[in-house]
């Protein structure tokens, strides 16, 4: 009972980290609790339509880079990327560091200009900060720069529920708001790299509305090293089973799931990289988080970089199209409902396979679809 209420406490995916990353004469020691598309040469540009040296630059992990086998394949897919669409993605998170060097020019404002209440909203309920969603706490930063790492083009819009001094029902209270501010403005994917044992009738509403609107929700299993299939151990908003979440577990550079990270046959959907992933990190430094919350974001933007190029993929079209380009492993057979992690090359190509022949069936588990009935909560709070 215990545990269950410090999980409570929180809501959000972390584990504690010790970071150090030396640019030049500075260096910036970051403990945390965790879980632009460039002037591009000719010759570049016929290559890929980001460029590559962004894949290995100090704000990037061995996620991304396309030297690491266990790395999501992404140049492969910026080859096949073709730009059709601005993405907005809301990231319901702890806050981002607007001015941040690598992410300056991906937040989403309303008038075109960042200024101190322009870059995104606080439903933190945190006086202090007046109402703007600086991020003092560094994961949220966190998981932008992974998105953006994928995705350059990005839009950000950053919408912070995290509030350490808040109560559990607080934090709580403050995510359902994110969500539906998300909702309501139309986003095309949402980020939810948090989550907890207790379900939320008005969350799960809210979720059931961006599903008939067609916004992907993209969610960490949670870092409980528990399976998630068991009713009493469920995690939310990933044990929901709607049809336009996406659930996320981790994995190492040995394709091997983290010891912290739930998992589930039926429960969650695909791995992707989670251990000691560099990203950006709050005051304009980078650093190193491990958790399912940082291979959630990798899952959020290849998701966007499809909707990116193939606009009018539905939802769960795309969700399928995720799932079944998965790569298998052995070490991720029973894990979860693909056995396999995230492929961005694979996706690209078989999104494009679909839009071709869009009455194409893909590959489905139907051990997952008949795990989980459609909008309804079929996991009880663990006593």
């Amino acid at each position: 009972m215990k545990n269950q209420m410090k999980k409570m406490i929180t809501r959000l995916v972390v584990l504690n980290v010790v970071a150090t990353i030396s640019f030049g004469a500075w260096s910036q020691t970051a403990n945390i609790q965790g879980n632009l598309p460039r002037v591009q040469s000719q010759k570049m540009e016929e290559k890929s339509y980001f460029d590559p040296r962004d894949l290995t630059s100090s704000y990037v992990s061995w996620g991304v880079n396309p030297e690491n086998p266990s790395s999501i394949n992404l140049l492969e897919a910026w080859k096949k990327f073709k730009k059709k669409k601005e993405i907005v993605v809301a990231v319901v998170d702890t806050g981002i560091d607007p001015i941040h060097p690598f992410l300056e020019k991906n937040i989403f404002v309303e008038n075109g200009k960042v200024d101190e209440n322009n870059f995104g909203v606080d439903f933190s309920k945190d006086k202090k900060l007046k109402g703007a969603p600086l991020d003092q706490h560094g994961h949220g930063t966190h998981v932008s720069g992974i998105i953006k790492s994928i995705y350059p083009d990005v839009k950000i819009l950053a919408l912070k529920y995290y509030n350490p001094n808040a109560s559990g029902l607080d934090n709580l209270n403050s995510t359902v708001e994110a969500l539906k501010y998300a909702v309501d403005n139309n986003v095309d994917v949402i980020n939810y790299s948090g989550g907890g044992p207790e379900a939320a009738v008005e969350e799960l509403r809210i979720l059931k509305e961006a599903e008939r609107k067609g916004i992907l929700v993209v969610a960490a299993a949670g870092n409980e090293e528990s399976n998630i299939d068991d009713r009493k151990k469920a995690y939310f908003p990933a044990s929901y089973g709607l049809k336009n979440i996406i659930t996320v577990t981790a994995h190492d550079e040995d394709l091997r799931i983290l010891s912290s990270s739930n998992y589930g046959r039926s429960s969650v959907d695909i791995f992707a990289p989670g251990y000691r992933i560099k990203s950006s990190l709050q005051n304009g430094r980078a650093g190193y988080l491990t958790g399912t919350s940082q291979a959630t974001a990798f899952v959020t933007g290849v998701a966007a970089l499809i909707k990116s190029q193939f606009p009018n993929l539905p939802t769960e079209k795309i969700k399928e199209i995720i799932k079944a380009s998965a790569k298998k492993e052995v070490t991720m057979e029973g894990k979860c409902a693909t056995g396999g992690r995230l492929d961005a090359s694979a996706a690209i190509t078989l999104a494009a396979q679909y839009e071709d022949t869009p009455n194409r069936q893909l590959a489905n588990d139907s051990k997952s679809q008949a795990k989980k009935e459609e909008g309804k909560i079929i996991y009880r709070l663990a006593n």
